[in-house]
């Protein structure tokens, strides 16, 4: 069991007057108040709950188990990291998910959404509320009460700036002019200013560089709360990607955050697989940030239990359930070949699939034939001991969703130190991919020379290592092969051949019911 901590701390009954803040209506997009600001920051345990929301919206739907008493009553009603696993992954050679008409992935899987896609909309609002759910609680913890309560206050302050940095770079990311609110932005009826990408990667990295100093460190930082480290990696993600969203490359600022983290003390866990598996809260040597999910404290249906569950084949398939740690597979994912195909080397021990009876390659996507395409062995609910941890369908699992981790640090300064050129830097990165290597070889077969860390390598080594995390669509959108013909993968563009798609996929557009509720809002390539 893992140790109690803020994020089991949230109030079963807390719900609070925040939301989107925008001109909504009717869509009902702000969760009813029960709990009003007056009663719940007046001690630090309020702000505590409130803290602990924060962090447990990302897992959850609403107050109860399972998501039960919905924060969002006019959305599908799924969690965060479900709407963006299949916004990631789902459009991707990663992942086939072939829950085409019943999960309504259709769109997102042949690249061919629109604003009225539901995914689509329900990430918007995800964001947007978890946004409000950071600004209601920095617009409450003043100086004034910081004085009150404590310094521990003030690291709060810094985890809530932090998150909603997190969640503006994924709105960012994902839907690029979007709109802006924080905590001085009024409440209630309200028209929010459209920001340009530009604008909101220069508040994300003012807000994460002012906040980092405040956050415990590595050594200090309890399990499943934002550290020093964890700011850094952001800060890493939103300069790798900052030609990319704002036409200016910011390289080398890339790599001097790479190193910050790095000198936090993280080292690589020697077994990758149990990373992934229910006893990963062990392994704080590698995981920056997590996002805790649990059978008894945090229950969830989404992000993690839906990679672990829908990874095994409810029917047709030679899977045993007993090996993932399941009651039941769900039966929704499978690999793509092409993506299983960058596996060449079978003493790759990241090369986790089950192929017994699988063709590789998956000639009618729509079929719901649970035989095409392999099965992904990656994500487990089974302990260290090989235990299942939880009864999944009552439960969900106890594995946790790594968000952040030290590969993807090397990873990131290694593709940085390529595209600058930067020599001085260049065999040390190497050695960082070499070490993820050997930890996938066991030995150093895997190693590469140094004229060998070319761009192609690397996004084929971001994709070996870090599939099905959520890393997908950015790395493609970045490298330039997400929607061009430089890259084809079996249904991209709705064709069994895969074809290129309009460049305006390489992001999402603003859903249209936001459209009608904020003026300023608009989607001129859809």
């Amino acid at each position: 069991m893992k140790a109690k901590n803020i994020i089991y701390s949230s109030l079963a009954c807390l719900t609070l007057a925040v939301g989107t803040q925008s001109c909504t209506g009717d869509l009902d997009q702000t969760p009813h108040a029960e709990t009003t600001s007056e009663s719940v920051y007046t001690s630090m345990e309020g702000f505590e709950s409130v803290m602990g929301k924060i962090y447990n919206s990302m897992v959850t739907t609403g107050q109860g188990k399972g998501g039960e008493i919905s924060d969002l009553s006019s959305i599908s009603g799924y969690d965060y990291m479900r709407c963006y696993f299949n916004l990631q992954e789902c459009g991707t050679d990663e992942v086939a998910s072939t829950w085409l008409a019943g999960d309504k992935t259709a769109d997102i899987t042949y690249l061919t959404w629109d604003s009225n896609d539901p995914w689509v909309s329900d990430m918007y609002y995800r964001i947007f509320y978890n946004i409000s759910l950071c600004n209601e609680f920095l617009r409450n913890c003043t100086d004034d009460k910081i004085a009150q309560f404590g310094e521990e206050l003030l690291r709060y302050r810094a985890e809530a700036r932090t998150m909603r940095a997190m969640f503006y770079l994924h709105a960012l990311d994902l839907y690029r002019n979007i709109p802006f609110v924080d905590e001085t932005s009024k409440v209630g009826s309200f028209t929010p200013p459209c920001y340009t990408p530009e604008q909101t990667f220069a508040f994300i990295e003012k807000e994460l560089i002012e906040a980092t100093p405040y956050l415990y460190d590595k050594a200090n930082c309890p399990y499943g709360r934002m550290s020093q480290g964890g700011a850094l990696t952001l800060l890493a993600h939103l300069y790798l990607n900052s030609e990319v969203w704002t036409g200016v490359a910011r390289w080398n600022e890339c790599i001097e955050a790479c190193k910050l983290v790095m000198a936090q003390g993280y080292t690589l866990e020697s077994d990758y697989q149990k990373l992934f598996n229910a006893d990963n809260h062990l392994r704080t040597n590698e995981i920056i940030f997590a996002l805790t999910v649990d059978p008894e404290h945090t229950v969830s249906w989404g992000a993690s239990t839906y990679i672990v569950c829908g990874e095994v084949g409810s029917t047709g398939t030679s899977q045993k359930v007993e090996d993932y740690g399941v009651t039941t597979g769900w039966g929704m994912f499978r690999a793509r070949g092409e993506f299983s195909s960058l596996f060449s080397d079978d003493k790759d021990q990241r090369k986790l699939f089950h192929d017994a009876g699988q063709s590789q390659y998956i000639d009618n996507i729509a079929a719901q034939d649970q035989t095409q395409g392999w099965c992904v062995k990656k994500w487990t609910n089974l302990k260290d001991d090989g235990t299942q941890a939880s009864n999944t369908a009552d439960a969900g699992v106890a594995t946790d969703y790594p968000l952040m981790r030290l590969a993807d640090v090397y990873l990131m300064y290694a593709e940085a130190t390529v595209r600058s050129n930067n020599t001085t830097e260049w065999m040390q990165a190497v050695d960082y991919l070499n070490a993820l290597r050997q930890r996938a070889y066991g030995n150093s077969d895997g190693d590469i020379a140094a004229n060998s860390m070319t761009l192609d390598f690397i996004i084929k080594e971001r994709a070996r290592e870090l599939y099905w995390e959520g890393y997908r669509r950015t790395d493609l959108v970045r490298f330039n092969l997400f929607t061009t013909s430089d890259y084809i993968w079996q249904w991209k563009g709705g064709t069994k051949n895969g074809a290129a798609v309009d460049k305006k996929y390489n992001y999402y557009p603003i859903p249209a019911t936001e459209l009608t509720a904020n003026p300023n809002l608009s989607n001129p390539e859809y």
